[in-house]
């Protein structure tokens, strides 16, 4: 007999403002239980010590998480010059130390060397896998960890404000796959200082931003006293910067069950894309979302089926 899946059917996302000491993991446990949804997951890791914007798909918002994981983040950071350590924040064991301290106008004008691609090495503590294995899970072991260095991309990197000597405080605009932790790092080496996060704000997620968030007091609050509309954003939310496809009722229907729609029928409701082949888009019918599909030899094909 079939396992049945515990909880109730709720689809949407739930945008939490992360608190500082707890995991991405317990965080999806917390709105599991605050909700009592079936299916939960995140949409992009926040390390322990970071605080601020962690999407939480619930239902079939589960299948549109790599749009939000793939999508542009914004972060604001505060480095504490003359110490580094071996996870690159305040959590981790200091393993050197400066007198060294940048003055401001050094700052400035190292900034632009960390604009546009780049090359990064994450911190051993870190969720990168090395053999199948967590680089943190190997690195708590005691084990020698060797990450290898990825190119990442940095949209804007500004110095918000010298709050000290020893502190600065920044903010910046990044793709997929950047540790801030290693920017934080690799910035105060080209200062001729060493240096690690002393705080970490995530405050965008593709087009999440912090003014969707609540706290998990807040959804515990709402989920007892208020309908979910109040507390939950729409599954297609993280699709708006996907190109749209409206179906008429019959090619709704074929695509639910995981057909494909003629590309000459629906031609003239595409919208301009520089490339037609291979190209994603999400297929909505009277404003309900459909499938993500993508197109291929004429063919309007369904990747991913969204039972709503």
């Amino acid at each position: 007999m079939a396992h049945k899946r515990k909880g109730v059917p709720i689809h949407g996302w739930v945008i939490i403002d992360k608190p500082e000491g707890m995991t991405s993991t317990q965080v999806v446990g917390k709105v599991r239980r605050l909700t009592n949804a079936a299916k939960v997951g995140h949409g992009g890791t926040l390390d322990p010590m970071a605080t601020g914007l962690l999407p939480i798909a619930l239902g079939e918002a589960t299948k549109t998480v790599a749009y939000a994981m793939d999508g542009a983040k914004s972060y604001r950071f505060t480095v504490k010059w003359g110490a580094e350590t071996d996870s690159a924040d305040a959590e981790g064991e200091v393993t050197e130390t400066t007198e060294a301290r940048p003055t401001e106008e050094a700052i400035r004008a190292a900034l632009p060397q960390f604009i546009g691609e780049i090359e990064q090495t994450p911190p051993i503590f870190s969720a990168v896998k090395i053999d199948g294995k967590r680089a943190y899970d190997l690195a708590r072991k005691g084990e020698k960890v060797e990450v290898k260095s990825r190119r990442v991309r940095i949209d804007r990197l500004e110095l918000i404000e010298v709050i000290d000597e020893d502190h600065a405080v920044f903010e910046v605009d990044c793709g997929k796959g950047t540790y801030v932790r290693s920017l934080g790092r690799d910035l105060a080496r080209a200062l001729g200082s060493l240096g690690h996060l002393s705080q970490l704000r995530r405050t965008k997620v593709a087009s999440f931003t912090l003014e969707l968030a609540i706290s998990l007091d807040k959804l515990g609050v709402l989920t007892d006293s208020a309908p979910a509309e109040t507390w939950l954003k729409p599954v297609a939310t993280v699709l708006d910067d996907i190109p749209a496809l409206a179906l008429t009722s019959e090619e709704a229907r074929a695509m639910r069950q995981g057909q494909a729609v003629s590309l000459l029928q629906a031609a003239n409701r595409l919208p301009e894309m520089d490339e037609i082949q291979g190209a994603t888009l999400v297929a909505f019918s009277k404003g309900t979302p459909v499938a993500l599909a993508r197109i291929e030899k004429g063919k309007i094909q369904p990747i991913r089926v969204l039972n709503l």
